[in-house]
């Protein structure tokens, strides 16, 4: 009965969490949709001046990391113009610290960067050459070697090659470690029309990470998206399918911490009865001592679930793929029409191939 009376408690809670995310979520969409309708008629003349010549996808500062080998970013270089222009300070430092500034997550953003890959190939060639010369050396016999070293190097050169595509193309992906990390970031930015995300390259056999803002409207991408949606309504379960399937692996684990009844409860009814004058330290410690807190690993999935509106999975959807869509944006791996084929005419970013709308249609519901 203990169990099931801490099961219905852990049930509640968990429950009570997702209904305030939601309304939370519902709260900022409605936000969002009236800084559309009266943003031409209540527009602060402080925002205007920083932001009327600025178009979607537009980068507004790119902030480089201090060290390859241990990726920080000083953004006092940035605060002056979004502190002036129309960004508080408190808004964007704080939210990025707690997303970036963890040691887990610098480790491996250094593994996972294009200047790890790019020092790793030879490496691996190496190791692979040496491997494969070794074994093959002992169970076959060549008269000439050059014909064994030549066989070995062209295997060893496809191996190696393949490693780093797989790589490279993992890259392109929505990041469970980092891009994940910025969607809070970007719930809170988005209200300001800005986006966050960190890309890297290699650039003259140097590696070029940075932190980049950019400029961001959602209001178009939200309402398109929304749009596709419920015109999608009449095969609601078949869109729903497709974004288990490809949003099966975007899963999250967090631990609810919980008092133990049984220790907790008793202690708590045993103290009030006893005096504060006549407690005694030593047997108040050792109650303390006794009392745990019990964790239980809860799994949250980023999939949109199918009771929303066809607005809240839109919205779930843009702020999920947000960072990984700005990741790709800034350095220019959105592959889309070439200059002779003429951009879509519904395309909310003028710098890229397609938009973020477009991105998560092709990406997730196609």
């Amino acid at each position: 009965m203990d169990l099931y009376l801490l099961h219905l408690k852990v049930q509640d809670v968990v429950t009570s969490e997702m209904m305030e995310d939601r309304n939370r979520l519902v709260l900022v969409m409605e936000q969002s949709e009236g800084d559309v309708e009266i943003s031409q008629t209540k527009a602060q003349p402080q925002i205007n001046n920083g932001r009327h010549n600025w178009s979607n996808g537009q980068c507004v500062v790119a902030v480089p990391s201090l060290s390859s080998l241990n990726p920080s970013f000083d953004l006092s270089l940035c605060r002056a113009k979004l502190e002036n222009d129309w960004l508080p300070v408190s808004d964007m430092e704080a939210p990025l610290k707690i997303a970036l500034d963890v040691p887990s997550v610098k480790r491996y953003v250094v593994f996972n960067s294009a200047l790890f890959h790019f020092i790793l190939a030879p490496m691996l060639y190496v190791i692979v050459w040496c491997a494969l010369f070794s074994t093959l050396h002992l169970y076959m016999t060549v008269s000439d070697y050059w014909v064994l070293c030549l066989s070995v190097s062209l295997v060893s050169i496809f191996l190696t090659t393949t490693i780093i595509f797989i790589l490279h193309h993992s890259n392109k992906e929505l990041n469970m470690n980092l891009d994940v990390r910025l969607i809070q970031v970007n719930e809170r930015m988005v209200k300001h029309k800005l986006l966050v995300a960190v890309a890297d390259w290699v650039q003259n056999c140097n590696g070029n990470m940075q932190l980049y803002f950019v400029y961001w409207d959602m209001s178009h991408c939200l309402r398109a998206l929304t749009e596709t949606l419920e015109e999608r309504s009449s095969v609601a379960n078949d869109t729903q399918k497709k974004m288990k399937k490809k949003m099966s692996h975007l899963v999250l684990t967090a631990e609810i911490k919980t008092v133990d009844p049984e220790v907790g409860g008793s202690d708590v009814e045993e103290e009030e009865e006893v005096v504060d004058e006549q407690r005694p330290l030593l047997r108040n410690e050792e109650r303390n001592c006794q009392r745990q807190d019990v964790s239980i690993a809860t799994i949250f999935s980023l999939v949109p679930d199918a009771s929303l509106p066809a607005q809240a999975k839109a919205y779930q959807l843009l702020m999920t793929y947000s960072a990984a869509y700005v990741k790709l944006l800034v350095s220019e791996r959105l592959s889309g029409p070439t200059h002779h084929h003429p951009r879509s005419q519904r395309n909310h970013c003028t710098t890229a191939p397609f938009c973020l709308c477009q991105y998560i249609k092709k990406k997730i519901l196609r």
